[in-house]
């Protein structure tokens, strides 16, 4: 698994990161992605020593999608600020169970805090959605977490009540992969006879 690089300057590094590959290193010793930015930086610019490349955000390792690193001190500090005051918009696509309502704003409580997310729903077919999911709020795992409280758990998702395994994956006992019980769960998904969401999501403008 490698990054695909779709752009560089003197001031941030982008690339998309495969499903399955770390953001950041952990006690397995797996590749990830900040490495792999770092080696590709150290390459390409023919860079002796050691090389900066700032970690500003993390996607976690299931999923696929871009991500932006800092080339510069000062590029990670103005990046990392911007994350702070949640001047940028995050948008993910997600794969779940089940037909929810073609749009709504998901409110529940967490940890003891409060989160939200936007969904739009793009397509079904075959017993399953793709979402266009926009949280408002950073929790840790707040989508798949949402999601399965909401009664349409993200495809192969177990820990958050997806029912079958992804195909080569061998299916668990009654506690999931990562060993903890599953989460209580509001009832029949949204729009099939279940509980209503908190609030329709707001209209975005389209940007041009």
């Amino acid at each position: 698994m490698t990054l695909e690089v779709i752009h560089a300057d003197n001031h941030v590094l982008v690339v998309i990161k495969p499903a399955g590959l770390l953001s950041q290193g952990d006690v397995t010793g797996d590749p990830c992605a900040l490495e792999q930015a770092r080696a590709w930086i150290k390459r390409e610019y023919d860079k002796p020593g050691n090389v900066f490349c700032g970690l500003v955000h993390r996607l976690d390792r299931p999923v696929e999608g871009v991500m932006v690193f800092a080339r510069t001190s000062k590029a990670a500090s103005r990046l990392s600020d911007q994350l702070r005051k949640r001047t940028v918009e995050k948008v993910y696509r997600a794969l779940v169970h089940g037909r929810p309502q073609p749009q709504a704003r998901l409110v529940d409580t967490l940890d003891g805090k409060r989160c939200e997310l936007d969904y739009t729903l793009l397509e079904t077919a075959n017993g399953r959605s793709l979402l266009e999911v926009r949280p408002l709020t950073g929790r840790k795992h707040q989508i798949r977490r949402q999601l399965s409280m909401a009664r349409c758990p993200i495809v192969g998702a177990l820990r958050y009540g997806a029912p079958p395994p992804l195909p080569g994956r061998a299916p668990r006992g009654p506690e999931t992969a990562e060993g903890t019980p599953a989460p209580a769960l509001r009832g029949p998904p949204y729009g099939e006879g279940g509980a209503r969401p908190a609030a329709p999501a707001a209209p975005r403008p389209r940007r041009p």
